[in-house]
């Protein structure tokens, strides 16, 4: 009877092991569909303004008033840097935030990325940039697919990632001065690596940071922090392979 017992017991505990499981696991792809959707939303909120104001801005080639404004004048330099004053925000002031709230930064943040952006249809032809555009949403699939399937750990990665991170930072600078077309090259060789290399980790990352514990304020929030990274990780891919595939106007 005692040996009935302990077998019932064990199955009982078995059981309910599955059921968390399949819990937690129903949960995970809930918090992490989540964080593609926000982050889907922002990249088509990007493109729309990014599209809109080149509209407003071109006029029979030439420019509007409106692009003299945000392409030739000293505000462009306010355009450019109000997305990294947004990614500071969000990313220090998230935990005081509302879920509500910290989605509207996010919007925000997106539409400010669009309107910089803008100017890549002053450069490139509108037939490359919508080719780039999908050549890195596949790459792009693939890698954050591995990242979230892999049973490898890639937290090795971070240090080293990082690290190409901020030397593509410091040579675009660089760059800014000097102007020259093999460093340019060099740099968007790298970072296509880097970025890449960043979208399987940071999948990985915000894979590991769901807690079924989290009550929807919490969750919420890392998910809008998650589709932050993997949104800038999509961007600034996007933009490395533009350079290196966009055909010139």
């Amino acid at each position: 009877m005692a040996e009935f017992d302990r077998q019932a017991a064990r199955s009982y505990g078995m059981g309910a092991s599955r059921a968390d499981a399949a819990a937690f696991d129903a949960g995970l792809r809930a918090y992490m569909l989540q964080v593609y959707n926000y982050m889907a939303i922002g990249l088509a909120v990007t493109g729309v303004v990014a599209f809109g104001a080149f509209s407003m801005a071109v006029s029979d080639g030439q420019l509007t008033a409106f692009g003299q404004a945000i392409y030739a004048s000293p505000l462009k330099w306010l355009i450019m840097l109000a997305p990294l004053g947004m990614v500071f925000l969000i990313s220090f002031r998230v935990q005081k935030m509302s879920v509500g709230g910290a989605q509207m930064a996010f919007w925000v943040f997106a539409a400010l990325m669009g309107l910089s952006l803008s100017s890549i249809f002053l450069v490139y032809t509108g037939t490359s940039i919508a080719r780039v555009f999908f050549i890195t949403a596949a790459a792009f699939g693939g890698l954050s697919l591995y990242g979230y399937t892999t049973k490898k750990d890639l937290s090795g990665w971070g240090s080293f990632l990082f690290m190409g991170l901020i030397g593509i930072i410091l040579a675009s600078i660089v760059n800014i001065f000097l102007g020259s077309s093999a460093l340019q090259f060099a740099i968007s060789v790298i970072g296509v690596l880097v970025f890449a290399g960043l979208t399987a980790y940071d999948t990985q990352q915000i894979k590991e940071m769901y807690s079924a514990q989290d009550d929807g304020t919490v969750a919420g929030r890392k998910a809008i922090m998650g589709a932050l990274r993997l949104y800038l990780d999509f961007i600034n891919l996007f933009i490395m392979l533009l350079s290196l595939f966009g055909n010139r106007e």
